[in-house]
């Protein structure tokens, strides 16, 4: 098994509305869910402490059972309100690092050092960097230790223009994240249609556009652990194929 960080938002107010907004809740719960029983999983925050939820997220509620479990369960909302700080872990413990969105992270992804750092050494350590929808916002301001921006040769995707204003956000927020990707990265890169899901994958990069995108993201960033796992271990993963046909077999053989 692998660690992974996951980051999250701790800002919860708009531009010009009293409208609270914060971690777009499934962008956690179904990456999470994807990678539980593969790799152990530690939740930060810019600041550590509590993650506000945006209440539009939560409208999943009633159509998803798994957004109803997480969110009724006492011990994972308890990883939200108690979230550790970029200061509580060490980039060297971790494989990959996955920035979950909500348009919170607009405002305190960007400017952390901390968080930059830990994308800088994460990545450089030969570890996978993944974000989705306003998560690209944490790769903006990333430099690599030559001192180039981290995402200037990648292709990325993140959230459009098309779907701020569809959710009439544009003018709640700080900045057009599509525009600052553009701006940034080799290749910015969308659905043709608003809200389907996209995921771009840059070698050990992996950005999803949109909340649709966050289980590509996921099997994307299992499959590229697995692939760095076995370049590392390939004795461990020829025995555990061996064990899987062997079971095959016997379960293929007829009943005495």
């Amino acid at each position: 098994m692998g660690k992974v960080l996951i980051v999250a938002t701790n800002h919860d107010s708009l531009k010009q509305t009293p409208e609270t907004t914060g971690l777009w809740f499934s962008e956690l719960t179904n990456f999470y869910d994807k990678l539980k029983n593969r790799h152990y999983m530690t939740v930060i925050s810019p600041k550590g402490g509590n993650i506000p939820i945006d209440h539009r997220s939560l409208t999943g509620l009633f159509k998803s059972h798994k957004l109803r479990k997480y969110y009724r369960a006492p011990g994972f909302r308890r990883l939200l309100r108690e979230s550790l700080s970029p200061k509580d872990v060490k980039a060297a413990d971790y494989d990959a690092i996955y920035f979950t969105g909500g348009h919170g992270t607009l405002w305190d992804f960007p400017e952390s050092k901390e968080l930059q750092q830990l994308t800088r050494e994460i990545y450089e350590n030969g570890g996978v960097v993944a974000a989705v929808c306003h998560g690209p916002a944490a790769l903006l301001n990333v430099k690599l230790s030559d001192g180039s921006y981290f995402i200037q040769n990648k292709t990325v995707t993140g959230y459009s223009d098309r779907e701020e204003k569809a959710s009439l956000n544009k003018h709640e927020i700080p900045y057009s994240l599509e525009e600052q990707l553009k701006n940034r990265a080799l290749t910015y890169n969308k659905a043709k249609m608003p809200f389907k899901g996209h995921v771009e994958v840059d070698d050990r990069v992996i950005t999803g556009q949109n909340p649709a995108s966050v289980k590509g993201v996921a099997k994307a960033v299992i499959n590229r652990l697995e692939q760095k796992a076995f370049a590392e271990h390939p004795d461990s993963f020829r025995a555990v194929l061996r064990i899987s046909e062997e079971d095959q077999i016997l379960r293929r053989k007829p009943a005495p």
